[in-house]
């Protein structure tokens, strides 16, 4: 392919110059060309390179939770912040993100989830499973649900709801007393229910005894960067983790449940 240009990111390309002092990661240790070097030192972690046009290596990472990515030139004196495009407008760039940084990370969250505090909702065989974050007073979880239950009725998908705690004073307590529940499924529907009238009722002697675990999905959630319920994560047709922070759209329901609507 030829190389047409790099676009910069201006964002991306001020947080990663900025001149704030900050210490300098273990990982910075490491030798690097003093020009990448410049960007480590400013908090960019490095967590993949590959050959890029032009003689230039490329490198992914991270910036504060975000994915950056920049170019060293053959010289080794310079670096380039931003996506690179090639003479058809393609974006040279985003895939290697996709590989080297949100793929991997994506399949470390699945692990996660699977061994987070979850209820299943949907039967045990069906073949497709999917995780969400789910707090009991999120309009937008209720409308998720929603949308999801043509696929869960016919026992197409699972949905596990990783129970969190963050949008009201009550919502630790209710998904407590979910998760506690003698029959948990049953508690969520129960919530879904009675959405439209406050959810389902809290139990104060199960929160007592729950309330860790929702805390702990909570730390977990944090720790993923994820900011919004529902925040959802999915294998796509190539078998590769996804994730969808917020409520899906329509159209996007049938690629987070592998099928098409029953």
């Amino acid at each position: 392919m030829k190389l047409v240009k790099s676009v910069m990111k201006p964002a991306v390309l001020a947080i990663a110059l900025s001149g704030a002092a900050m210490s300098t990661p273990l990982w910075a240790e490491e030798s690097h060309p003093d020009a990448v070097q410049q960007l480590i030192s400013r908090g960019v972690s490095i967590d993949g390179t590959f050959d890029a046009p032009g003689g230039m290596t490329g490198y992914v990472g991270n910036m504060q939770g975000r994915a950056v990515a920049f170019y060293l030139t053959s010289d080794k004196q310079h670096v380039v912040v931003g996506p690179m495009l090639d003479a058809k407008g393609e974006n040279l760039t985003e895939p290697k993100i996709q590989e080297l940084v949100i793929g991997p990370q994506n399949e470390k969250a699945w692990g996660q989830l699977e061994n987070s505090e979850w209820v299943r909702d949907g039967s045990p065989e069906a073949p497709v499973v999917v995780y969400t974050f789910t707090d009991p007073n999120c309009p937008y979880c209720h409308r998720f649900r929603q949308s999801a239950e043509p696929w869960i009725e016919a026992g197409e998908v699972q949905l596990r709801h990783v129970m969190v705690g963050i949008l009201k004073e009550d919502s630790l307590p209710k998904a407590a007393t979910i998760l506690g529940a003698d029959d948990p499924e049953q508690a969520l529907a129960d919530n879904q229910n009675q959405h439209d009238q406050g959810g389902i009722e809290v139990d104060r002697e199960i929160v007592s005894a729950n309330a860790r675990r929702v805390q702990a999905n909570n730390q977990l959630m944090s720790s993923l960067g994820l900011s919004a319920t529902p925040s959802t994560y999915y294998r796509d047709g190539n078998g590769t983790v996804q994730m969808k922070q917020g409520a899906p759209r329509p159209g996007e329901m049938e690629g987070i449940m592998g099928t098409p609507k029953p």
